[in-house]
Formats: structure tokens, C-alpha cells, sequence
């Protein structure tokens, strides 16, 4: 079966956010490897511009608009790092952006994606589908929405991170990579499958909100409720359509951690990695530094997808834990 994305589309995006994306550091650390069991390489996408991994999918989706699509703009819909990353994508390309936002979003997201000038509008995501909402003011300003995840030019960009990693620091035995609507994930097995043969990609959800797992077992996309979590950036309720394609052909497990290993893990990366890492940045970390028999002595990467936490937020969860 033909997949929604190939290599050929992940290398592509790589030579579209050349000198414009930050190549991120791959940071290694004494304490995890013990932790783990294991050689881990941490791929810092908390350093990426706008301090997340999105901002390659992003800016890697505008890029391709033509002439008249760029002077529409832009729409999207997004609890705070796409957001941002359609804004600042949209600002470099000289493009109006419009973004749909919780009206619950994290403030120091909002604030950063207004700061692109872009204009936000606010739904209630308990109440209201962002997605209708988003395809409804596409239609009224004729503007092209770029979704967060499901979406072949995203799923390619954000691939481009694993892409980076592996040609960094070799073949890997297993690349843990956090879930939400999967288009990370997805990008990253389409590279890890091209660059490192046999690397078992293992992804990573909220305990609370674990509809990746729950198709993956069924084998269809199921729906939840709206995840209560801290990790924000996956309150996703179903795995999008592109996303789900490629996850049931390259993915070999999705695991689950609960908020408490997230709070945890945040505090461990700044102690011993000097790292801030928001709660959805620390899913993969959280699961890869529990020891696993079956990776004993192996090459483990890790994505830490985003570090956008209000500093007063991060400080009451770690201080939490004192």
C-alpha cells in the first residue's frame, strides 16, 4: 500500500528548511543512558525556532503555496505550538495568518503567536469543533487551512527531525517519539524506516488520552472524549486519516504514561540535562528513561518535541515534587 509520504518527501522538506530551521542538538547524558539501560540520544526540538518541532511542518506547508494562495494566507487551528509555527512561518513568507485557538491555550502560547502577527480566535474546545470552525472561516476568507497534523506537507516536515537525528548520530535500535494527532510520528518512521532499517518506533500518549492506542488495536480510527492532561499538545480525541496510514504500517507500539511520570521527567531534564521541556515535549522521554528489558545495552532516540511552558507553570509542577 502507498503511504501518504516517502523519504523522497521527507528530503525534500529537509532542503526547504535549510537555513531557515534550526538544526537541532542531539544531547546525550551519562545519568539516562544508566536510567534507561541503555545509549540515549535526545533530539532538543525544544531549541527548534518557536520552541517546537512544528515549526518544520509548518513552515515546510507554506512554502509550497503559490502566488495566490500566499496572498490569501493562511488558516489553522491549534492548542499553541502549530500555532505558533503558522504565524512565524506565515510572517518569514510574507503571508496573512488566521489561528483558531483554545480558549484555555497556555497564555505564553497566545502571547508568542500574536507576537508573529498573526490574529487569533478563540473557541471552547469542550464545547465546540475546531475543525468545523476552522473550515467555516477558510471558506469566508478564502483562505488555505494547513491542519496540525494531518496534512502530507507537515507530516514531511516534521519527519525531518529524525532525518537530522539519524544522520547525527547513526542507526538506531528504537525511536521513541510523543503522539498526539500522529503527524510527528508519522514523519519520523517514514525517515527511520528509509535511514535506519529496523528501528522500532514506539510512540508515546497521555495515559488520559490514549486514542492512538485504542485504533492501533482496532485497527480503524476510534474517537475519545477530550483528554484531561497536562500534556496539552495531545488532547487530541482520533489520529487523523494520513497519520493513522502510516502509524499502522511503521509504527511498532504506542505506550501510554500518566502526568505524574510527566512532572517527573520535566524535573529530571532540568536538573541533569539544564533542559526546560514542556509536558507533552517529555512523553517520549518519560517512557524511553523507564528501563525496558528488550533494549537493554541499544541505540534509543528520543524526541523532546517542544519546550513552551509558562515559567510560573513549570516552577508550581516541579516545585510540586520537592
Amino acid at each position: 500500500m502507498k503511504l501518504p509520504i516517502s523519504i523522497d518527501d521527507v528530503e525534500a522538506a529537509a532542503a526547504r528548511l535549510a537555513g531557515v530551521a534550526v538544526r537541532t542538538p542531539v544531547l546525550t547524558s551519562a545519568a539516562a543512558d544508566a536510567m534507561a539501560g541503555a545509549r540515549v540520544f535526545f533530539k532538543c526540538e525544544n531549541l527548534q525556532r518557536i520552541g517546537a518541532f512544528k515549526f518544520r511542518g509548518a513552515f515546510n506547508a507554506l512554502s509550497r503555496f503559490d502566488a495566490q494562495a500566499r496572498r490569501h494566507g493562511v488558516i489553522t487551528y491549534s492548542s499553541g505550538n502549530h500555532a505558533q509555527a503558522i504565524a512565524l512561518a506565515a510572517k518569514l513568507l510574507g503571508m496573512p495568518a488566521l489561528i483558531v485557538m483554545p480558549a484555555d491555550a497556555p497564555a505564553i502560547k497566545v502571547a508568542a503567536t500574536r507576537s508573529h502577527g498573526a490574529e487569533v480566535v478563540f473557541y471552547d474546545r469542550y464545547k465546540e469543533d475546531r475543525e468545523a470552525l476552522g473550515r467555516r472561516l477558510a471558506a469566508e476568507r478564502q483562505m488555505t487551512l494547513i491542519p496540525p497534523y494531518d496534512h502530507a506537507d507537515v507530516m514531511a516536515g516534521q519527519g525531518t527531525a529524525a532525518l537530522e537525528l539519524i544522520e547525527e548520530v547513526g542507526p538506531l535500535d528504537a525511536l521513541f517519539v510523543c503522539v498526539g494527532g500522529g503527524g510527528l510520528i508519522s514523519g519520523c518512521a517514514v525517515a527511520a524506516a528509509a535511514r535506519s532499517p529496523g528501528c522500532r518506533v514506539i510512540g508515546v500518549e497521555p495515559q488520559a488520552g490514549d486514542d492512538v492506542r485504542q485504533s492501533l488495536a482496532r485497527g480503524e480510527r476510534v474517537r475519545i472524549a477530550v483528554p484531561q492532561t497536562l500534556a496539552d499538545g495531545a488532547q487530541t480525541q482520533s489520529p487523523g486519516e494520513l497519520t493513522f496510514a502510516v502509524m499502522r504500517a511503521l509504527v511498532a507500539e504506542v505506550t501510554t504514561v500518566d502526568d505524574a511520570a510527566l512532572v517527573a521527567t520535566m524535573r529530571w531534564m532540568a536538573e541533569q540535562m539544564k533542559l526546560i521541556v514542556e509536558p507533552t515535549g517529555c512523553l517520549a522521554a518519560a517512557a524511553a528513561l523507564t528501563p525496558r528489558p528488550e533494549l537493554a545495552g541499544q541505540r534509543i532516540g528520543v524526541v523532546l518535541s517542544g519546550g513552551n511552558v509558562d515559567l510560573a507553570r513549570f516552577a508550581a509542577l516541579v516545585g510540586a515534587q520537592s
